[in-house]
């Protein structure tokens, strides 16, 4: 008997072997805590095969992943579109623009088509934050694709600013949702393991949002910097939904004053920051036009 190869095999098992684990792990271990009781012989093997899945997880992550992500990674770099994707900042520009677009878009519909449905307000401010975000990227993808990033910088400017004040009128949309939150009992819900996963994804976004916010910077492109400023709010937008989220799934024990004013100086929190870089474009853009046109003249 090879037990090396046995060996190998228990440490690496195939990739639906370690998604049923985890599966049965996170179904299995709040039942054997509830339902059965931490004591039984039940109970014992379930917390056998959980720490059993969290080591082949960890194995996975620590010598797996980083040898797959390479090898992604090479085969994007060696296709062509991929690599451009990949090198050419502008082009990549281009993409997340269409791709958010369309994703803005969808949330839309199914908030119009709720409303429909039940009538509620709060679909309608959804719907109408997303609109928000939609036309912002509408006119970004609208002036990319007939003009281009860094071809004539006072339409880049212009197009910079026009954003940059549709920006501003997302902080009414977001006052009547912080509202409603307060006073309508209206927010987020995510049931069972799905608020974990939300949770690591809004994270997610914020930090790629800021991270590309900064990156983004040297490249001296208006339309760019902007296109990561809306991203960075939508972030901050999430950030605000997962707070009333936490407080729906678990802030039964704490009271629902501290929860208001939690939520309150969260939403103030992320309106001020919005307002912040929408005016700073805006008078950023306005000042480097005027520059512009100056220099021109002076010419």
């Amino acid at each position: 008997m090879d037990w090396k190869k046995i060996g190998k095999k228990l440490i690496f098992p195939p990739i639906f072997v370690m998604i049923l684990l985890i599966g049965i792990s996170a179904v299995a271990v709040p039942l054997a805590l509830i339902k059965i009781g931490s004591e039984s012989p039940i109970a014992y093997a379930v917390y056998v095969v959980a720490f059993y899945t969290v080591c082949v997880v960890t194995v996975f992550c620590a010598m797996v992943l980083p040898k797959r992500y390479r090898q992604i990674k090479q085969k994007i770099y060696d296709n062509p579109l991929g690599n451009r994707y990949m090198t050419d900042a502008a082009f990549r520009t281009h993409v997340s623009l269409y791709a958010s677009l369309a994703i803005n878009l969808l949330y839309v519909g199914t908030n119009v088509l709720s409303f429909l449905s039940s009538r509620s307000m709060w679909f309608m401010i959804l719907a109408g934050y997303y609109a928000i975000l939609s036309i912002m990227r509408f006119l970004l993808v609208r002036y990319v694709r007939r003009t281009g990033i860094g071809k004539n910088k006072v339409a880049e400017l212009k197009s910079a600013r026009l954003c940059s004040c549709i920006l501003l009128t997302v902080n009414f949309v977001l006052s009547g949702a912080v509202l409603m939150i307060l006073y309508q009992n209206k927010g987020f819900a995510y049931h069972g393991m799905l608020i974990y996963v939300m949770a690591a994804y809004t994270f997610y976004i914020t930090t790629n949002a800021i991270i590309n916010l900064c990156k983004y910077r040297k490249y001296n492109s208006p339309v760019m910097t902007v296109t990561k400023i809306i991203t960075f709010s939508a972030a901050l937008v999430s950030m605000l939904s997962l707070e009333t989220a936490m407080f729906s799934q678990f802030g039964k024990d704490m009271a629902p004053e501290n929860q208001r004013i939690m939520i309150a100086a969260t939403g103030a929190g992320v309106s001020i920051i919005v307002i912040t870089m929408a005016v700073y474009m805006i008078v950023k853009t306005t000042k480097n036009i005027k520059r512009i046109r100056s220099s021109r003249h002076g010419k």
